[in-house]
């Protein structure tokens, strides 16, 4: 009798999977406030945001696929936290599943292999925020030893209302 949990694989992400994470991060972008882009994106709009996270150095993307089926089920990015040197050791992370492939522990296979391809880089902190509600994603980033530092209130407006950001950090 197979299983019904399939088995899900871990590894950077590479430019032929370009289209799907679009469309993952798309879906986001159209259905939901967790990303306050208001507009989609083509794959070739987003193709500067993937080369910007190669496969070493702190900024990764790590995709998580269906063993069997080899679809993309998610990804994971540690990104620049802000552009000025000062804060080269800082990263932001996150994380999108694909629709319908939440509560299957995609996330936490996710973030365990970026927190672990980021242990040997020369990072101090990691941050994440998370527009409110979303309680999910604050589980998820306390399972990491994640904290909340603080609320932005009201500081994005998306489908005609404002929306708060719960900032979380962690050491690296």
């Amino acid at each position: 009798m197979p299983s019904e949990r399939t088995e899900v694989q871990v590894r950077p992400g590479v430019e032929t999977d370009l289209d799907t994470l679009t469309d993952i991060y798309n879906h986001y972008v159209r259905e939901t406030p967790i990303t306050f882009d208001t507009v989609v994106f083509t794959a070739e709009e987003r193709r500067p945001w993937l080369l910007s996270h190669p496969e070493d150095g702190p900024h990764r993307l790590m995709v998580a696929v269906d063993a069997d089926s080899q679809r993309i089920l998610g990804y994971a990015t540690s990104s620049a936290f802000r552009p000025k040197p000062a804060y080269g050791t800082s990263v932001e992370v996150t994380v999108y599943l694909a629709p319908g492939a939440g509560g299957r522990g995609v996330g936490t296979l996710l973030y365990k292999a970026l927190f672990e391809a980021l242990s040997g880089e020369d990072l101090h902190r990691a941050y994440a925020g998370i527009a409110q509600p979303n309680e999910a994603s604050a589980r998820l980033h306390e399972r990491f030893g994640f904290r909340h530092v603080g609320t932005y209130r009201e500081v994005g407006r998306k489908f005609g209302r404002y929306w708060d950001v719960a900032w979380y950090e962690k050491d690296l």
